[in-house]
């Protein structure tokens, strides 16, 4: 198929089909890098563009948005979508469009791979099996916690929290969750969960697990108060974003035991990390990694690959997040 003379700007380096799949319809200007725009390249590179596939490091503030000229849609390949002011694009009339449900089991995965790695010291257990001090077997050799018939509490009971409860009632777990409204009743029967306060997930469970979106009420969603409420031997788990956590706090509460430890797949200051979490043990950390599979990132690539060809081919994106502005002829 002939490309069409509408053209789609690609801010950075993505699996390779979806590239493809684009160019075989499109005229595509592809960043063939991980480096990205500063804010000036991005105001030249799109000019004459009518879309964009951007992602989560490419920030789309209301000034940003406002300078786009012809921008009919702006695809994120990424479920969460703070890095764009939707309110600001809906005003000015461009599609946004995310890439949600492909990557909820991968990231369950990993959420639950960051609690166990850090209920039970694996990286701490690796590193001390490498470093060539492991001479002896002793009783309370790197002992941890268990996490079969422990009771896990879910911020947030979405595609990603349900899939984490999931894992959980493998596990023998009790679930609790709290979120703003309540899930329907076939929900919680079918993951055996019980809606509770805040204050009261805090105070019962042995872990936390963090699956809120990033909004200005859940921006240090859990601090120092948080913290003090939880018990000293559970675990929290952050795979949602960084700033839901005030990271000073958490670093202050494992540092003095207050929690017993922590598995953080996100930052407040994303790829900066508070200095005292990288001088503790008792945290595992990750690169904002929790949907890289393989798999899921190709998806993901293609999704928004996708949404971009829907929009500018006159047909509606699958995975709109305003859909106000898309009205039927």
């Amino acid at each position: 198929m002939r490309p069409v003379a509408a053209q789609i700007l690609i801010t950075k380096r993505i699996y390779p089909e979806a590239v493809q799949f684009l160019r075989s319809a499109f005229e595509v200007d592809y960043v063939d890098h991980d480096d990205g725009l500063t804010p000036e390249q991005l105001r030249a590179r799109v000019r004459g563009k009518a879309a964009i596939v951007c992602q989560l490091t490419d920030r789309f503030d209301a000034a940003m948005i406002d300078s786009l000229e012809g921008v009919r849609i702006l695809a994120n390949v990424a479920v969460g979508y703070d890095n764009i002011d939707v309110a600001a694009a809906t005003r000015r009339g461009i599609l946004v469009t995310n890439t949600p449900d492909v990557l909820t089991e991968t990231t369950a995965d990993f959420a639950f791979a960051l609690l166990m790695a850090a209920a039970r010291r694996i990286v701490e257990a690796h590193a001390f099996v490498h470093s060539g001090e492991w001479r002896r077997w002793t009783i309370d050799l790197l002992v941890g916690y268990d996490i079969f018939n422990k009771t896990l509490g879910v911020f947030g009971l979405g595609r990603i929290g349900q899939a984490v409860a999931r894992r959980g009632l493998g596990f023998g777990m009790k679930i609790l969750y709290h979120d703003l409204r309540r899930a329907p009743e076939e929900v919680e029967a079918a993951l055996n969960a019980r809606w509770v306060s805040k204050e009261e997930l805090l105070a019962e469970s042995d872990f936390v697990s963090l699956h809120v979106p990033l909004t200005a009420g859940t921006r240090h969603f859990i601090g120092a108060a948080e913290l003090a409420r939880m018990k000293p031997t559970a675990i929290l788990v952050n795979t949602a974003r960084g700033p839901v956590v005030d990271e000073a706090a958490l670093a202050e509460a494992l540092e003095r035991k207050t929690i017993a430890a922590a598995g953080l797949d996100v930052f407040e200051a994303e790829p900066k990390v508070h200095p005292k979490l990288l001088d503790l043990n008792n945290v595992v950390l990750a690169p904002h990694i929790a949907s890289a599979s393989v798999e899921t990132r190709r998806r993901m690539s293609m999704m928004a690959a996708e949404n971009a060809a829907a929009a500018l081919s006159g047909r509606r994106p699958p995975n709109l997040l305003n859909p106000e502005l898309w009205i039927q002829p």
